[in-house]
């Protein structure tokens, strides 16, 4: 069974945007100080949506100047909820109910102190069980971008997925963009696989991390520069750092970070980049849209949970 609320028309200046990615439910508990094993460690706990490419999603609509899509899979368990959160954003989405496997859910382990610093324990149930049968051409229909969630590339159905998408996206003229997602996964999917894979995207966004383990350097800016010659523009997200924006193996830009005190550092990164696609679509330079993507992931740390505060 498929939900569609798509239709065809375009919205903003650009086009519409396309988030092909993860839906997923989030377990946040915060605590502050090391967890006490064995025993208990007091805890605020809250189940919000999530997922990286719904997570994009939403921050993409936010400001409603275009309209945005997403193509997710999800388990009959939670489909509903999962629809009603994503429109209730301005997100028009396609949600896939898988017959077998459940919702897919991360435990958001966040610590209180200063840095409000997060550790994920993930079960991926439905989200990347995506494969190409779940894709259309017809679903780039009036779209001006393609956005695809990194966490794609740690299954197999859902790699297979990515390459039919970027050969449809290419074969359209669509530009593509790609956030890594996870450090942990890339290892355990290998630097060589991983830059294979990603073959053709327009537009990496990788985090600081990410980005270093994908160039094996230990400085942000070289490895964004590095990573250039690969991917046409780089963005390294560096959270209070800001960005580094880098083409033709050279760093041209360095945003700032907007100053805030972090709460839950969970979908930083993808405000970051929600920020950045939509301001891209109605016009924006990207070193212009990379100030946008610094703004919302500001927003995004002073939260909890990984989605932008629902419009009035």
């Amino acid at each position: 069974m498929t939900t569609e609320v798509l239709g065809t028309a375009t919205a903003g200046r650009g086009g519409a945007l396309l988030v092909v990615g993860d839906v997923i439910t989030d377990v946040v508990a915060r605590h502050r100080g090391p967890l006490a094993a064995g025993t208990d460690t007091a805890a605020a706990i809250r189940t919000v949506p999530g997922g990286a490419g719904a997570n994009v999603a939403c921050w993409a609509a936010r400001g409603g100047g275009a309209e945005v899509r997403l193509l997710g899979r999800v388990g009959a368990d939670a489909a509903a909820w999962h629809e009603r959160e994503l429109a209730a954003c301005g997100v028009r989405p396609r949600l896939v109910v898988d017959p077998q496997a459940p919702t897919g859910t991360v435990i958001c382990l966040v610590d209180t102190g200063e840095a409000a610093e997060r550790t994920f324990l993930t079960d991926s149930g439905a989200s990347l069980r995506l494969e190409p049968d779940d894709w259309s051409d017809a679903l780039l229909d009036g779209v001006a971008r393609l956005h695809l969630s990194g966490y794609l590339l740690f299954s197999e159905p859902s790699r297979a997925l990515v390459a039919v998408a970027l050969e449809s996206a290419r074969a359209r003229g669509v530009p593509v963009s790609l956030d890594p997602a996870s450090a942990g996964f890339l290892r355990e999917l290998g630097v060589h696989r991983c830059l294979s894979l990603i073959e053709g995207v327009d537009v990496l966004l990788p985090s600081r991390d990410e980005a270093c383990l994908l160039t094996g350097l230990p400085d942000a800016a070289d490895a964004a520069a590095k990573l250039s010659r690969h991917v046409p523009l780089v963005v390294v997200k560096q959270g209070a750092e800001g960005a580094v924006l880098a083409r033709s193996g050279t760093v041209y830009a360095r945003v700032p970070a907007v100053a805030a005190t972090p709460r839950d550092t969970t979908g930083a990164g993808d405000a970051f980049t929600g920020g950045f696609l939509a301001a891209l679509l109605a016009g924006a330079a990207p070193e212009d849209a990379a100030a946008d993507g610094c703004r919302a992931g500001a927003l995004a740390v002073e939260r909890v949970g990984g989605r932008p505060p629902m419009p009035d």
